[in-house]
């Protein structure tokens, strides 16, 4: 086998690889750069190595680099290593932020303590559940209690009943 075509399966390999870290390493951009470039240097010295070979080149790199990149994004998370190098999303229970409206609809009359601020909107917690309200009036520090007015949708209305 010439030395070229050695070389130029490399580059089509190093081009996967570059692909690969790209997911991994935020490069800005430098590392799917060097990949194409990887990428038309094998191609171009498998067409010179002959059409047909050439031909075969873009062939294999037509599938190698969308597998790997399906490698890098789907499987690579479910395997051994890439759950201990992947974060776990937060472990959520249904209905603890409590989305319908009905539930909404349950909460007027209901006090509750501000969580974040209220800049109108912010968090207020009833009873262990929080859920984003609209303060009626201006802004309300963290810890007032307030009460739930009204509920549109899935907007609550506060209105401050004691402040911290």
């Amino acid at each position: 086998m010439d030395g070229a075509l050695i070389f130029a399966v490399f580059l089509v390999l190093m081009c996967a690889a570059l692909l690969v870290a790209e997911v991994f390493v935020p490069s800005g951009g430098f590392l799917t750069v060097f990949s194409i470039a990887c990428l038309a240097g094998g191609i171009t010295l498998f067409f010179q190595h002959s059409v047909f070979t050439g031909w075969v080149g873009v062939g294999v790199s037509v599938v190698l680099v969308p597998t790997s990149l399906f490698f890098a994004y789907k499987l690579f998370p479910k395997t051994k290593f890439g759950k201990t190098v992947t974060l776990k999303p937060p472990d959520r229970t249904a209905g603890d932020a409590i989305p319908d409206t009905d539930k909404l609809q349950a909460l007027v009359g209901e006090l509750g303590i501000v969580k974040s601020p209220l800049h109108p909107i912010g968090v207020c917690d009833f009873s262990g559940h929080r859920v984003e309200c609209v303060a009626e009036t201006g802004y309300v520090d963290v810890g007032a209690t307030v009460k739930v007015i009204h509920s549109q949708g899935t907007q609550l209305t506060v209105r401050v009943v004691a402040s911290p």
